[in-house]
């Protein structure tokens, strides 16, 4: 893996609405920046080789530096592969749809669901939002929210963009009834 920068951001959401956010919510992005491993190929088959190589560098790489940037116990995370304008959507779906890559985090957080995710292709300075979802039990509203993310030399046209977002709670000043009151 070639992996030209690493991204670290953290928000701290402190008022909604007017009022205070307690306890704050907190989101860490952790974003890495490698060379495509299918650039300058072509349509390449088989990406199992690629995938099986790179896919579990990131999940080591990224999911504790979310955890440690988070600072406070998981709640919410999901992911996101943003892919240069010369490659294939399908080259980053690849090494974020495994669970050679999932399940660092998935460990890292204690979590039972899978990730929930956003895969496009762009230039660099294109503009993503990471859904986010509960942790352990997706039908859970409160957690359903999404995060956008902009890195503003990434990814260049032969690079991949692969992040890991994690939340410390739901959205703050969540009102909606529980999902199994419609049901």
């Amino acid at each position: 893996m070639n992996l030209r920068k690493v991204v670290t951001i953290v928000d701290e959401t402190l008022l909604e609405g007017g009022r205070e956010v307690d306890p704050v919510a907190r989101v860490a992005v952790v974003a890495a920046i490698i060379d495509n491993p299918w650039a300058g190929q072509g349509f390449v088959e088989n990406l199992n080789a690629g995938i099986d190589e790179v896919a579990p560098q990131l999940g080591q790489l990224l999911a504790p530096r979310v955890m440690e940037a988070l600072g406070v116990p998981l709640e919410a995370f999901g992911k996101a592969a943003i892919v240069g304008l010369n490659g294939e959507i399908e080259h980053g779906s690849g090494l974020i749809h495994t669970l050679k890559f999932g399940n660092y985090f998935r460990d890292a957080a204690n979590a039972s669901t899978l990730l929930p995710a956003v895969e496009k292709r762009g230039p660099a300075g294109t503009t993503f939002d990471i859904p986010l979802k509960h942790f352990t039990d997706a039908t859970i509203r409160s957690h359903h929210q999404s995060y956008e993310v902009r890195i503003a030399d990434a990814p260049h046209p032969d690079e991949i963009l692969i992040a890991l977002a994690g939340a410390s709670r739901g959205r703050p000043q969540q009102r909606l009834a529980a999902l199994n009151t419609e049901q």
